[in-house]
C-alpha cells in the first residue's frame, strides 16, 4: 500500500480525451454519453477547456419547478451544453498524487477529474476506475 502514496495521475489516467463543444445539443450529447459510457466530457472552446458537463447537468433540467411542473423532453433536450455545463471544474496536474485525487473525488463525491498541464492544456482525465486500479495494483505491496 506504501506504493500508492508516490503514485501520481500521469501514469493512470486516460490520455486520449473526448470532449465535447458548448454548441452542442443535449440529444446529442445524451446518446455520445450511452456510445461511450463515459460520465463526463471536458467542454472545450478554441482549445481551451472551459467547464465540464456530466449526466448529471442533463438530469438537473429535468428538475420540477413552480414555474414548470413537468418539463417537456424535447425543448429540454435541444438545449446547448453551454446552457447547462459547470463552468466552474475542480483539475489536476499529471504529478499531482493519487492520495489527493482521492481526496478531492471523495470530498466533494464527484467521478472524474480533468488533468491540464502547466499552460492549462488539456492532457487527460483520471477516473474514479483508475484510482481503484492503483490501489489494487499496490496492494501487492
Amino acid at each position: 500500500m506504501y506504493k500508492f502514496l508516490e503514485q501520481t495521475v500521469d501514469g493512470f489516467m486516460t490520455r486520449n480525451v473526448k470532449t465535447v463543444q458548448r454548441s452542442l445539443d443535449l440529444f446529442h450529447l445524451s446518446e455520445m454519453f450511452e456510445t461511450d459510457d463515459f460520465n463526463s466530457y471536458p467542454v472545450e472552446d478554441d482549445g481551451q477547456v472551459v467547464g465540464i458537463v456530466t449526466k448529471f447537468d442533463i438530469l438537473k433540467c429535468f428538475a420540477f419547478t413552480p414555474s414548470q411542473m413537468l418539463p417537456r423532453y424535447d425543448d429540454l433536450m435541444s438545449r446547448k451544453i453551454g446552457d447547462v455545463m459547470t463552468p466552474e471544474f475542480i483539475y489536476v496536474s499529471p504529478d499531482t498524487r493519487l492520495t489527493r485525487v482521492l481526496q478531492i473525488m471523495v470530498e466533494h463525491r464527484i467521478r472524474s477529474i480533468i488533468v491540464l498541464d502547466s499552460a492549462q492544456k488539456l492532457v487527460g482525465i483520471i477516473a474514479r476506475e483508475d484510482v481503484i486500479a492503483a490501489l489494487k495494483a499496490s496492494a501487492g505491496d
